[in-house]
């Protein structure tokens, strides 16, 4: 399962912690035979993508769709909210987004490799996000720029 997929099942609940997301997964694999059994690798990969970001909300994190992801829940998936009715709906505010992906992106910036293929890609996250909440990342898109050694955002 990619990574816009779990973004629309996560989309489904407004967030899920990351057991309950798991949970999601393995309850249509096994409805709609997917291949997707084991979810964890692929939330990995989708959280290292940018299409998933965790966020603290009520106490706890849960993942909700993140700035890079389209999401599409995969067919059938609608029923899910149904199946798993003791996963109450979360309305994750947009102040909590915007500061998770502030945060993650400011750590994921200082320790991105001079000149890397890893810090122009976050430059492009950095653009998504703006675009998907409203946070200004243009200090993080600064910091990478003087990374990889490319015009800064004054030129």
């Amino acid at each position: 399962m990619d990574g816009d997929a779990l973004a629309g099942i996560v989309a489904l609940f407004g967030g899920l912690t990351r057991a309950e997301l798991s949970t999601a997964v393995r309850e249509h694999a096994g409805r709609h035979g997917d291949g997707t059994e084991h979810p964890d690798d692929a939330i990995d990969a989708a959280q290292d993508a940018y299409e998933l970001l965790a966020v603290a909300h009520d106490g706890t994190t849960v993942l909700v769709p993140g700035p890079t992801a389209f999401p599409e829940p995969p067919t059938g998936a609608e029923d899910l909210p149904h199946i798993l009715a003791d996963i109450e709906r979360r309305t994750v505010p947009a102040a909590a987004r915007a500061d998770a992906v502030r945060q993650r992106l400011t750590a994921a910036a200082a320790d991105a490799d001079p000149g890397s293929e890893h810090a122009r890609r976050l430059v492009d996250v950095t653009y998504d996000a703006e675009a998907w909440v409203a946070v200004d990342l243009s200090g993080v898109r600064n910091t990478l720029t003087d990374h990889t050694g490319g015009p800064s955002e004054d030129a």
